[in-house]
């Protein structure tokens, strides 16, 4: 027995170095080393071993079985450092690599975040809602009465519930209020939605940034204090400010801010924002809302303000076609990593 295992371990060693490709030595392996292969036999074969020869008879051919295994990795490794070899033979490596394009952010999410970034150094918070809101929440909370134009299925998408797109991000101002007392000094920036035809100027889907500050003794100096300010650190300390009258059914009083930038849209006056001072049917509306008197409008007031940020980003980036921002052309973005 112990001869057979010897001549047997010679054979076995001789198939595996003669084997020409990795398929013939798994041929191999198998033959000899699966579960139906001629180790498993002879290790069956040991119950007509004498019993005074197993232990020697044993050991040995355990010996068989680990030299052989050994031998079938061994074997295996140098044919895979053979094959990772002739794969790189043909390659120059005086070659210049290929270049990676390396991403960036969206131009209008960088805008977005500088401006968040200004407005977190004045205390303000960040604020979020849903695309999908109640009408109440989008008009009627914030005084707009039921005959108003943006309340027209033509301007707005309503869905079968009787919900909507939200037309502005004040839906957000108007949340924060019904769940929190004052003071509140948030910002919510994000997605809104009208139907409007898609042109050069205009997108029926674009970003907007409102900012809404609730407390007592809120003055119109602290809404032009605090709009100067944030236009100056975003858009530079040349900027020229100016505040026009206007009208929002939200806000009394109401202001259009408009800046203007050396060197930017020929030096023109620029519309940059809507803002006021909230109105008090607001104030009123919200607490109708919570069911209490929180928002008391003969103890607090508060100013609130939006921009679309898609518009300067127009004017900032020198864009003559807002459809560029939406159109992910690698071209046009590579401009802003």
């Amino acid at each position: 027995m112990e001869n057979e295992l010897v001549k047997f371990k010679e054979s076995a060693l001789a198939e595996i170095q003669a084997a020409k490709t990795p398929i013939e030595l798994d041929s191999v392996r198998v033959r000899y080393l699966g579960r139906a292969g001629l180790i498993s036999k002879l290790s069956e074969s040991m119950r007509d071993v004498p019993k005074e020869e197993r232990p020697r008879v044993g050991k040995l051919l355990n010996e068989v079985r680990l030299t052989l295994s050994a031998a079938f990795e061994d074997r295996a490794e140098a044919y895979a450092a053979q094959h990772d070899l002739s794969a790189i033979e043909d390659i120059d490596e005086t070659l210049p690599g290929t270049p990676l394009r390396i991403g960036s952010l969206h131009p209008l999410t960088q805008l977005q975040d500088r401006a968040i970034q200004v407005f977190r150094r004045l205390g303000f918070a960040l604020a979020a809602g849903p695309d999908i809101d109640t009408e109440w929440n989008c008009f009627d909370a914030l005084n707009t009465p039921p005959n108003h134009p943006a309340r027209n299925e033509t301007d707005t998408f309503y869905l079968f519930d009787g919900r909507l797109l939200r037309t502005h991000t004040s839906t957000v101002q108007i949340r924060t209020m019904l769940a929190a007392p004052p003071p509140v000094r948030v910002i919510a920036p994000g997605a809104a939605y009208r139907r409007d035809e898609m042109d050069a100027t205009h997108l029926s889907q674009f970003n907007q940034l409102e900012g809404l500050y609730i407390d007592k003794k809120v003055s119109v100096a602290d809404l032009k204090g605090t709009l100067e300010y944030f236009v100056r650190e975003l858009l530079g300390s040349e900027v020229e400010t100016r505040m026009r009258p206007h009208f929002f059914p939200f806000t009394e009083p109401s202001y259009e801010l408009d800046v203007r930038l050396p060197g930017v849209n020929s030096g023109r006056w620029m519309e940059l924002l809507g803002c006021g001072m909230v109105d008090p049917n607001v104030l009123e509306k919200v607490n109708e809302g919570r069911g209490d008197h929180a928002y008391d409008p003969e103890i607090f007031s508060g100013y609130a303000f939006g921009m679309g940020l898609d518009r300067l980003a127009m004017t900032l980036f020198a864009l003559p076609d807002i459809r560029l921002l939406i159109e992910n052309d690698q071209r046009f973005l590579a401009q802003f990593s």
